[in-house]
This record gives C-alpha cells, sequence and structure tokens, in this order.
C-alpha cells in the first residue's frame, strides 16, 4: 500500500509543473522591489570627495565624444571614475566584431579588473559625449581600499550592484523580445527603476550603437524607435531624446 501511494506521489510531482521567481528584468520606478538592497550603495555615498583629496596617484581629464580612456590591450594599472558625463564599453572579437558591453553614467567606476590582477585591459573605453574622468592608480586606490573600510565596503556594494545589473541584461539577451530589450536599455538610461531621480532625457545615441547593445540590426532598432515615438513613449528635441515612463508597459507587456 506505502509502495502504491508513493508511486502516486511520483507521478502527480512529475505532472506539477516548477514555478520559478520571475527574473527582474525591470522594476518601474513607482514600485519598491529589491532583493538586493543590502549590496547596493546607499545614495547618499558620494564617493568623488574622497577621491579628489588624494594626494597622490590621481589625475583628472577631459574628454570629447568617442575620445578614448583605454583601449583593449592597453595596461591594466588604474581604476577610473565617471565625475561627469558617460563611458561606453567595448569588445572587438578576434574577427573584428565589435560589441557594446555598457554605457556607465556618471558616478560609476570602470577599469577595476586591474585590482584583481588583470594586467591587459579586456575592452575598450571612450566618452559617449563630453566628460570628465577621474584616474586612480593601483597603488593609490589599493591603499585607499586597505585604509577606509567604510569606502571600501561602498565600493564593494557598488561593484556587486553592478553585476547584478550586469546578471539581468544577459536573462534579457536570452529571453525577451529585441523590442523588450530595447524599451528596458532606454528605460534604464533615464534611470527609471532606481530609487534615485529618473532623468527622462537622455543624450541621443545612434541606432547602430542601440543595436549593438541589445543584439539586433539597426532596422529593426528603427522600426521600433519609430513606433515608440508614434505611442507616445519617446520624444526628440533639442537636448536629446525624452523617455516617459509609460514605456514600462513595453517591457512588462507578455
Amino acid at each position: 500500500m506505502q509502495t502504491k501511494r508513493t508511486a502516486v506521489n511520483n507521478k502527480r510531482a512529475q505532472k506539477t509543473p516548477v514555478k520559478l521567481p520571475a527574473p527582474l528584468f525591470l522594476v518601474p520606478h513607482a514600485v519598491k522591489l529589491n532583493p538586493i538592497k543590502s549590496s547596493e550603495p546607499p545614495p547618499s555615498f558620494d564617493p568623488h570627495p574622497l577621491l579628489t583629496k588624494l594626494s597622490v596617484g590621481r589625475s583628472s581629464q577631459e574628454y570629447k565624444a568617442d575620445e578614448s580612456v583605454f583601449s583593449q590591450g592597453d595596461a591594466a594599472d588604474g581604476v577610473f571614475f565617471v565625475q561627469s558625463g558617460k563611458v561606453k564599453l567595448t569588445v572587438v572579437s578576434t574577427h573584428g566584431k565589435e560589441a557594446v558591453v555598457a554605457i556607465l553614467p556618471e558616478g560609476s567606476f570602470f577599469g577595476e579588473g586591474c585590482l584583481t590582477g588583470q594586467q591587459f585591459r579586456m575592452s575598450t573605453a571612450s566618452a559617449v559625449e563630453r566628460s570628465t574622468i577621474l584616474r586612480v592608480s593601483k597603488p593609490a586606490m589599493v591603499a585607499l581600499l586597505h585604509q577606509d573600510p567604510q569606502f571600501a565596503e561602498r565600493f564593494l556594494g557598488y561593484l556587486l550592484s553592478r553585476n547584478v545589473r550586469m546578471e539581468a541584461d544577459l536573462v534579457d539577451h536570452l529571453f525577451n523580445s529585441s523590442e523588450k530589450r530595447l524599451a528596458r536599455l532606454l528605460l534604464l538610461m533615464a534611470n527609471f527603476g532606481h530609487e534615485s531621480k529618473p532623468t527622462p532625457l537622455i543624450a541621443r545615441m545612434s541606432q547602430e550603437t542601440l543595436a549593438e547593445m541589445i543584439g539586433t540590426t539597426r532596422s529593426r532598432v528603427s522600426f521600433f524607435m519609430n513606433r515608440f515615438r508614434e505611442l507616445g513613449f519617446i520624444e526628440y528635441n533639442s537636448g536629446g531624446m525624452q523617455v516617459h515612463s509609460s514605456l514600462v508597459s513595453v517591457v512588462l507587456h507578455d
């Protein structure tokens, strides 16, 4: 009798689908849902004042749009911080194919791979618009992390939060349509879904770059951008591209 009951239970278990939690592609700004809140740097944390007080190993430089900060294959000997503007990270394969890895806004770190023993840059960093970039040498950054535990904790929190974002990007590429990927990208660039205040007005970006970031063709991006504009989700003006929160309906639509 016990054997028969066990067999029935096993059969039922096989028929019952396993319900997995939906991945967090994008959370609307009004919804406070953040399962990794402990790993995110608090909004009040601003590393800029501390970094600018470094007496040695620090330098600041302005870059024009499309100007390179460092190139793939360069020596990895410092960490960079975006004081103002935006930075694009790209990778070129051995066959010459280029892919956009990320667009980093003001307040972002990049080039931190040198702290883990990386000897050469794995990507190329270039300014998307006129930007001011702060460079901290590897020895100075290591010393700062050892001397200031609070900064080290916030810096680690930033890296963990960005890694979670990159994992979400990967899931997005695997499971979402190109239209949803584009909508999500535009919303993230406008800072919707974050605790900090959204900045709906973003600089215009070429459709080629957008296509590289979401893994599709320029013609598809052009088609979706026209559709978004017709539906009132985005609009263009002299300052750039205005992204409206209503665009989130594309991401959340099944």
